[in-house]
């Protein structure tokens, strides 16, 4: 690729063997996604319930995607060129109009948002597509993410069309296009199946460029608690615990990723020999991880507005569901930088879910405090124990 980038790629980054660094044009369109989790997490506080849930999850995976794939995008393409930074900040305005189309994404503003989605993926891809030409040895690959974002198009502008639950089953299916394409090699008919070792990625970059999704929606938990006491008159203790619950227990999901296996990560995927697997790996894993902060950050609303009130069935699901997928996916992300499962994080679920029957009998506040003790016991057990990153030449079948 080095090559290439100077016989007539101009828009390619440079591949010159050291950490390609995270650019102030990808910063910048992250800011954006501040406001999309958000959107989410407010989406699912108004709809808590099972049908709430599920829309919840599909505009979350549409959020997700449209990120991912960008990022693959700037890991492949220099965004300090001038067509690249105009493709990343029009992408930008479209995640935008999107993120404000969220809360009627299921009633009368859902053609919008899969328009602006729909054009985001397939314009963005087929721009590159001219960038590179067709002999460029990531045209093939293109191509075929190109084709498989056009039939979920269809879906999502399908989707759009339709109401309830049409627009939810297609909007499914686009999902899935675009999510469970890359585990075959986004194999087409007619147009062939890549292999992860095509996808020449630069590891470390993409390591942070996750990282720092992951910093915007633990960002977003703190925002919406610090935006509940400033709207609150009178401090008083009851509001203060409750602050201190979301607090500690965002410290305690920060320490979880970023204490105990960001830097290992990142050594892993760029000494693996097969960067792209591993690329492909937290492509998946951080949709579930950061569905989990999300979950999370709906939980703090909960009790920070409400400390003394009982919970209900959908209010103990939400904050035991929460921290326990937040768990179940770092406990998936550590397996692929360690090679095993850490008996921490699946303590740390079993004694969640066994706090569903106290939730019943409990205060939000002091539900939201034995949730919190168990991110906080299992980061610090976490943080007793010592791993070594799973590296080597053979690494990435974890």
């Amino acid at each position: 690729m080095d090559t290439r980038h100077a016989h007539g790629y101009p828009a390619l980054r440079h591949r010159n063997g050291q950490h390609a660094h995270v650019t102030f044009e990808e910063l910048f369109f992250d800011l954006v996604y501040v406001f999309a989790v958000t959107q989410l997490s407010h989406e699912l506080l108004h709809h808590l319930g099972l049908g709430g849930l599920i829309e919840t999850l599909v505009l979350w995976f549409a959020v997700w995607l449209g990120w991912q794939y960008t990022c693959w995008t700037t890991n492949w393409f220099d965004p300090e060129t001038p067509r690249i930074r105009g493709l990343l900040f029009t992408t930008m305005l479209l995640a935008l109009l999107m993120a404000c189309a969220i809360p009627g994404a299921f009633g009368d503003r859902g053609l919008i948002f899969a328009g602006c989605y729909a054009a985001m993926q397939v314009g963005r891809t087929a721009f590159l597509l001219l960038e590179l030409g067709p002999d460029h040895p990531l045209a093939a690959n293109h191509r075929r993410i190109l084709a498989w974002l056009l039939v979920a198009a269809v879906f999502w502008i399908a989707g759009g069309l339709l109401q309830g639950e049409a627009r939810i089953a297609c909007w499914i299916a686009a999902a899935a296009c675009e999510y469970l394409s890359p585990m075959s090699g986004f194999a087409f008919p007619g147009l062939g199946r890549s292999s992860t070792r095509e996808w020449t990625i630069e590891g470390g970059h993409l390591a942070e460029r996750c990282q720092l999704f992951v910093i915007v929606a633990l960002g977003e938990t703190l925002l919406a608690s610090g935006a509940t006491l400033a709207d609150t008159p009178a401090w008083g203790a009851d509001i203060l615990l409750a602050l201190g619950a979301t607090f500690i227990g965002t410290l305690a999901m920060w320490w979880l990723y970023f204490g105990t296996s960001s830097k290992h990560a990142t050594a892993v995927i760029t000494s693996s020999a097969d960067p792209g697997r591993i690329g492909a790996y937290f492509h998946y894993i951080h949709a579930i991880l950061v569905a989990g902060i999300i979950g999370c950050a709906v939980g703090n609303d909960l009790v920070m507005a409400h400390p003394h009130a009982g919970l209900q069935t959908t209010q103990v699901l939400t904050l035991v569901g929460g921290p326990a997928l937040y768990l179940l996916g770092s406990a998936v992300y550590k397996h692929v930088v360690y090679g095993c499962i850490p008996l921490s994080h699946i303590v740390g679920v079993l004694l969640l879910l066994a706090l569903v029957p106290v939730g019943y009998g409990s205060s939000l506040l002091a539900m939201g405090w034995l949730t919190t003790a168990v991110l906080l016991a299992t980061g610090l057990w976490e943080m007793r124990t010592h791993r070594q990153p799973a590296m080597g030449p053979g690494h990435g079948g974890h």
